[in-house]
Protein backbone atom coordinates (compact mmCIF):
# COMPACT_ATOMS: atom_id res chain seq x y z
CA UNK A 1 0.00 0.00 0.00
CA UNK A 2 2.48 2.36 1.35
CA UNK A 3 4.67 1.36 -2.30
CA UNK A 4 1.45 2.91 -4.31
CA UNK A 5 0.86 5.88 -2.54
CA UNK A 6 4.98 6.68 -2.43
CA UNK A 7 4.73 5.83 -6.49
CA UNK A 8 1.62 8.52 -6.80
CA UNK A 9 3.66 11.69 -7.05
CA UNK A 10 5.80 10.05 -9.22
CA UNK A 11 3.37 8.62 -11.55
CA UNK A 12 1.02 12.06 -11.79
CA UNK A 13 4.46 13.67 -13.18
CA UNK A 14 5.08 11.40 -15.40
CA UNK A 15 1.71 12.02 -16.61
CA UNK A 16 1.66 15.39 -16.81
CA UNK A 17 5.41 15.45 -18.86
CA UNK A 18 4.00 12.98 -21.48
CA UNK A 19 1.05 15.09 -21.92
CA UNK A 20 3.13 17.87 -22.56
CA UNK A 21 5.20 16.54 -24.33
CA UNK A 22 2.37 15.07 -27.01
CA UNK A 23 0.90 18.18 -26.65
CA UNK A 24 4.08 19.72 -28.24
CA UNK A 25 4.88 17.35 -30.31
CA UNK A 26 0.90 17.26 -32.08
CA UNK A 27 -0.12 19.50 -34.50
CA UNK A 28 -3.40 19.19 -35.19
CA UNK A 29 -4.91 21.42 -33.34
CA UNK A 30 -2.57 23.94 -33.08
CA UNK A 31 -4.00 26.51 -35.19
CA UNK A 32 -7.05 26.81 -33.31
CA UNK A 33 -5.42 27.36 -30.07
CA UNK A 34 -3.69 30.27 -32.04
CA UNK A 35 -6.69 31.64 -33.53
CA UNK A 36 -8.18 31.53 -29.38
CA UNK A 37 -4.93 33.38 -28.09
CA UNK A 38 -5.04 35.90 -31.11
CA UNK A 39 -9.07 36.61 -30.59
CA UNK A 40 -7.99 36.85 -26.79
CA UNK A 41 -5.39 39.45 -27.12
CA UNK A 42 -7.69 41.64 -30.05
CA UNK A 43 -10.60 41.84 -27.27
CA UNK A 44 -8.47 43.07 -24.32
CA UNK A 45 -6.55 45.44 -26.60
CA UNK A 46 -10.29 46.94 -27.76
CA UNK A 47 -11.09 47.34 -23.95
CA UNK A 48 -8.23 48.99 -23.47
CA UNK A 49 -9.02 51.33 -26.28
CA UNK A 50 -12.63 51.47 -25.08
CA UNK A 51 -12.03 51.52 -21.80
CA UNK A 52 -11.75 56.56 -21.10
CA UNK A 53 -15.12 55.92 -23.37
CA UNK A 54 -16.45 52.99 -21.20
CA UNK A 55 -15.72 54.59 -17.72
CA UNK A 56 -17.15 58.12 -18.97
CA UNK A 57 -20.16 56.12 -20.12
CA UNK A 58 -20.66 54.70 -16.37
CA UNK A 59 -19.87 58.07 -14.84
CA UNK A 60 -22.40 59.59 -16.70
CA UNK A 61 -25.06 56.87 -16.19
CA UNK A 62 -24.64 57.35 -12.07
CA UNK A 63 -24.17 60.69 -11.81
CA UNK A 64 -28.01 60.98 -13.97
CA UNK A 65 -29.03 58.05 -11.28
CA UNK A 66 -27.51 60.46 -8.26
CA UNK A 67 -29.53 63.59 -9.05
CA UNK A 68 -32.61 61.74 -10.26
CA UNK A 69 -32.11 60.47 -6.58
CA UNK A 70 -31.64 63.60 -5.21
CA UNK A 71 -34.74 65.49 -7.34
CA UNK A 72 -36.85 62.62 -5.50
Amino acid sequence: MWGKITQLPLMAYFAVTGFFSDLKNDERGLSGLVVTVILILIAVVIAFALRGQIMDLIDRIFTDIDTELDNF
